[in-house]
Protein backbone atom coordinates (compact mmCIF):
# COMPACT_ATOMS: atom_id res chain seq x y z
CA UNK A 1 0.00 0.00 0.00
CA UNK A 2 2.75 2.25 0.88
CA UNK A 3 4.44 1.82 -2.84
CA UNK A 4 1.04 2.62 -4.28
CA UNK A 5 0.16 5.42 -2.07
CA UNK A 6 3.14 6.21 -0.53
CA UNK A 7 3.26 7.41 3.22
CA UNK A 8 1.27 9.81 5.49
CA UNK A 9 4.53 12.03 5.70
CA UNK A 10 5.19 11.96 1.78
CA UNK A 11 1.09 13.21 1.25
CA UNK A 12 1.35 15.75 4.22
CA UNK A 13 4.27 17.16 2.20
CA UNK A 14 6.76 16.01 4.25
CA UNK A 15 7.85 14.88 7.76
CA UNK A 16 6.55 16.89 11.13
CA UNK A 17 9.68 16.02 12.87
CA UNK A 18 11.25 19.25 11.49
CA UNK A 19 8.36 21.73 12.77
CA UNK A 20 8.80 23.82 16.02
CA UNK A 21 6.86 22.12 18.77
CA UNK A 22 3.96 24.98 20.06
CA UNK A 23 4.03 25.86 23.36
CA UNK A 24 1.80 28.61 25.61
CA UNK A 25 3.58 31.63 25.02
CA UNK A 26 3.62 31.86 21.18
CA UNK A 27 -0.17 30.36 21.72
CA UNK A 28 -1.38 33.18 23.94
CA UNK A 29 0.33 35.73 21.76
CA UNK A 30 -1.38 34.69 18.71
CA UNK A 31 -4.63 34.62 20.56
CA UNK A 32 -4.01 38.40 22.13
CA UNK A 33 -3.12 39.27 18.37
CA UNK A 34 -6.66 37.92 16.95
CA UNK A 35 -8.34 39.82 19.95
CA UNK A 36 -6.97 43.03 19.26
CA UNK A 37 -7.94 42.55 15.62
CA UNK A 38 -11.34 41.79 16.52
CA UNK A 39 -11.21 44.97 19.19
CA UNK A 40 -10.31 47.62 16.04
CA UNK A 41 -13.44 45.99 14.18
CA UNK A 42 -15.59 46.65 16.98
CA UNK A 43 -14.40 50.21 17.19
CA UNK A 44 -15.17 50.83 13.88
CA UNK A 45 -18.80 49.23 13.99
CA UNK A 46 -19.31 51.83 17.01
CA UNK A 47 -18.57 54.55 14.80
CA UNK A 48 -21.12 53.16 12.43
CA UNK A 49 -23.75 52.78 14.87
CA UNK A 50 -23.14 56.41 16.25
CA UNK A 51 -23.46 57.91 12.33
CA UNK A 52 -26.31 55.52 11.95
CA UNK A 53 -28.09 56.94 15.07
CA UNK A 54 -27.49 60.49 14.24
CA UNK A 55 -29.11 60.01 10.81
CA UNK A 56 -32.28 58.58 12.55
CA UNK A 57 -32.44 61.50 14.91
CA UNK A 58 -33.01 63.68 11.87
CA UNK A 59 -35.37 61.88 9.72
CA UNK A 60 -38.82 61.97 10.10
CA UNK A 61 -40.82 58.27 10.90
CA UNK A 62 -41.11 56.74 7.34
CA UNK A 63 -39.33 54.11 5.21
CA UNK A 64 -36.41 55.58 4.76
CA UNK A 65 -36.28 55.70 8.64
CA UNK A 66 -36.84 52.20 8.87
CA UNK A 67 -34.02 51.06 6.17
CA UNK A 68 -31.54 53.25 8.27
CA UNK A 69 -33.00 51.67 11.20
CA UNK A 70 -32.39 47.76 9.71
CA UNK A 71 -29.00 48.91 9.01
CA UNK A 72 -28.44 49.67 12.11
CA UNK A 73 -29.74 46.57 13.91
CA UNK A 74 -27.84 44.49 11.39
CA UNK A 75 -24.76 46.38 12.77
CA UNK A 76 -25.68 46.07 15.84
CA UNK A 77 -25.63 42.50 15.64
CA UNK A 78 -22.49 42.24 13.90
CA UNK A 79 -21.08 43.99 17.56
CA UNK A 80 -22.51 41.65 19.40
CA UNK A 81 -20.72 38.66 17.45
CA UNK A 82 -17.65 39.96 17.92
CA UNK A 83 -18.18 40.71 21.66
CA UNK A 84 -18.63 37.31 21.62
CA UNK A 85 -15.69 36.16 19.85
CA UNK A 86 -13.70 38.57 21.66
CA UNK A 87 -15.16 37.39 25.45
CA UNK A 88 -14.03 33.71 24.32
CA UNK A 89 -10.11 34.72 23.05
CA UNK A 90 -10.01 36.37 26.88
CA UNK A 91 -10.84 33.30 28.85
CA UNK A 92 -8.72 31.15 26.61
CA UNK A 93 -5.58 33.33 27.21
CA UNK A 94 -6.52 34.08 30.47
CA UNK A 95 -6.14 30.13 31.38
CA UNK A 96 -3.25 29.61 28.52
CA UNK A 97 -1.84 32.23 31.13
CA UNK A 98 -2.43 30.56 34.32
CA UNK A 99 -1.30 27.41 32.85
CA UNK A 100 2.11 28.97 31.45
CA UNK A 101 2.54 30.65 34.78
CA UNK A 102 2.42 27.47 36.65
CA UNK A 103 4.86 25.31 34.38
CA UNK A 104 7.28 28.30 34.44
CA UNK A 105 6.65 28.40 38.58
CA UNK A 106 7.39 24.32 38.27
CA UNK A 107 10.44 24.89 36.01
CA UNK A 108 11.67 27.58 38.84
CA UNK A 109 10.96 25.00 41.71
CA UNK A 110 13.11 22.80 40.12
CA UNK A 111 16.38 24.52 39.36
CA UNK A 112 16.08 25.81 42.90
CA UNK A 113 15.57 22.04 44.07
CA UNK A 114 18.81 21.13 41.62
CA UNK A 115 20.71 24.08 43.00
CA UNK A 116 20.76 23.05 46.21
CA UNK A 117 20.92 19.39 45.55
CA UNK A 118 24.03 20.70 44.07
CA UNK A 119 25.40 22.97 46.97
CA UNK A 120 24.75 19.90 49.53
CA UNK A 121 27.11 17.91 47.65
CA UNK A 122 29.33 20.72 47.32
CA UNK A 123 29.07 21.02 51.18
CA UNK A 124 29.64 17.27 51.68
CA UNK A 125 32.51 17.26 49.67
CA UNK A 126 34.30 20.06 51.30
CA UNK A 127 33.46 18.70 55.28
CA UNK A 128 35.72 15.63 54.26
CA UNK A 129 38.52 17.90 54.19
CA UNK A 130 37.68 19.10 57.86
CA UNK A 131 39.19 16.90 60.28
CA UNK A 132 37.14 17.48 63.63
CA UNK A 133 40.35 16.14 65.80
CA UNK A 134 42.36 18.29 64.24
CA UNK A 135 40.31 21.73 64.86
CA UNK A 136 40.23 20.37 68.63
CA UNK A 137 43.67 20.22 68.82
CA UNK A 138 44.32 24.08 67.53
CA UNK A 139 41.37 24.90 69.91
CA UNK A 140 43.55 23.33 73.06
CA UNK A 141 46.57 24.94 71.53
CA UNK A 142 45.06 28.27 71.32
CA UNK A 143 43.93 28.32 75.27
CA UNK A 144 47.26 26.99 76.29
CA UNK A 145 48.81 29.77 74.67
CA UNK A 146 46.84 32.54 75.94
CA UNK A 147 46.68 31.21 79.06
CA UNK A 148 50.94 30.86 79.01
CA UNK A 149 50.42 35.11 77.59
CA UNK A 150 48.42 35.89 80.89
CA UNK A 151 51.18 34.32 82.84
CA UNK A 152 54.11 36.35 80.79
CA UNK A 153 52.08 39.50 81.63
CA UNK A 154 51.39 38.89 85.07
CA UNK A 155 55.21 38.31 85.25
CA UNK A 156 55.89 41.25 83.78
CA UNK A 157 53.62 43.27 85.97
CA UNK A 158 55.75 42.16 89.19
CA UNK A 159 56.19 44.86 91.74
CA UNK A 160 59.83 44.84 93.20
CA UNK A 161 61.01 46.39 96.44
CA UNK A 162 57.99 47.89 98.05
CA UNK A 163 58.44 46.73 101.87
CA UNK A 164 55.90 43.82 102.20
CA UNK A 165 57.39 44.04 105.91
CA UNK A 166 54.99 47.34 106.44
CA UNK A 167 51.95 47.10 108.78
CA UNK A 168 49.06 47.81 107.00
CA UNK A 169 47.59 49.50 109.65
CA UNK A 170 50.41 52.39 109.71
CA UNK A 171 49.53 53.06 106.45
CA UNK A 172 46.07 53.62 106.97
CA UNK A 173 46.58 55.77 109.45
CA UNK A 174 49.35 57.96 106.99
CA UNK A 175 46.45 57.33 104.65
CA UNK A 176 43.80 59.39 106.86
CA UNK A 177 46.44 61.82 107.99
CA UNK A 178 47.13 62.69 104.48
CA UNK A 179 43.46 62.82 103.66
CA UNK A 180 42.68 66.05 106.64
CA UNK A 181 45.97 67.87 105.43
CA UNK A 182 44.07 67.73 102.23
CA UNK A 183 41.18 69.37 103.91
CA UNK A 184 43.13 72.05 105.22
CA UNK A 185 45.32 72.83 102.16
CA UNK A 186 41.77 73.38 100.63
CA UNK A 187 40.21 75.33 103.56
CA UNK A 188 40.86 79.35 102.67
CA UNK A 189 38.73 80.82 105.54
CA UNK A 190 42.26 81.67 107.78
CA UNK A 191 42.59 84.32 105.10
CA UNK A 192 39.48 86.09 105.90
CA UNK A 193 40.41 86.17 109.88
CA UNK A 194 43.38 88.34 110.08
CA UNK A 195 43.35 91.08 107.20
CA UNK A 196 46.62 92.65 106.02
CA UNK A 197 47.68 95.98 107.71
CA UNK A 198 46.87 99.07 105.81
CA UNK A 199 50.22 100.70 103.77
CA UNK A 200 52.01 104.03 105.18
CA UNK A 201 50.29 106.87 104.41
CA UNK A 202 52.96 109.17 104.95
CA UNK A 203 56.52 109.21 104.81
CA UNK A 204 58.80 108.92 107.82
CA UNK A 205 59.77 112.26 110.18
CA UNK A 206 63.57 110.98 109.35
CA UNK A 207 63.28 111.71 105.58
CA UNK A 208 61.93 115.40 105.80
CA UNK A 209 64.93 116.93 106.16
CA UNK A 210 67.94 116.12 103.79
CA UNK A 211 71.71 117.31 104.03
CA UNK A 212 70.02 119.87 106.44
CA UNK A 213 67.28 120.81 103.96
CA UNK A 214 64.08 120.34 104.56
CA UNK A 215 62.12 118.25 101.85
CA UNK A 216 58.46 117.17 100.67
CA UNK A 217 57.67 114.07 101.12
CA UNK A 218 58.06 113.35 97.25
CA UNK A 219 62.28 114.68 98.37
CA UNK A 220 61.91 118.08 97.01
CA UNK A 221 63.01 121.29 98.71
CA UNK A 222 60.31 122.72 100.84
CA UNK A 223 59.84 126.16 99.42
CA UNK A 224 59.49 128.85 102.94
CA UNK A 225 56.04 130.51 103.38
Amino acid sequence: MNRLFGSSSIQGGGSSKGKPKPNLTDAISSVDGRGESIEKKIAKLDQELARYKDQMSKMKNGSSKNMVKQRALKVLKQKKLYENQLEGLRSQSFNMEQSNFAIQTMKDTKTTVDAMKAGVKEMKKEYKKINISKIEDVQDDMEDMLELANEVQDTLGRSYGLGDDIDEADLEAELDALGDEFALDDDSSYLDAAAAPDPPSGVPESSRVRDGVAVDEFGLPQIPN
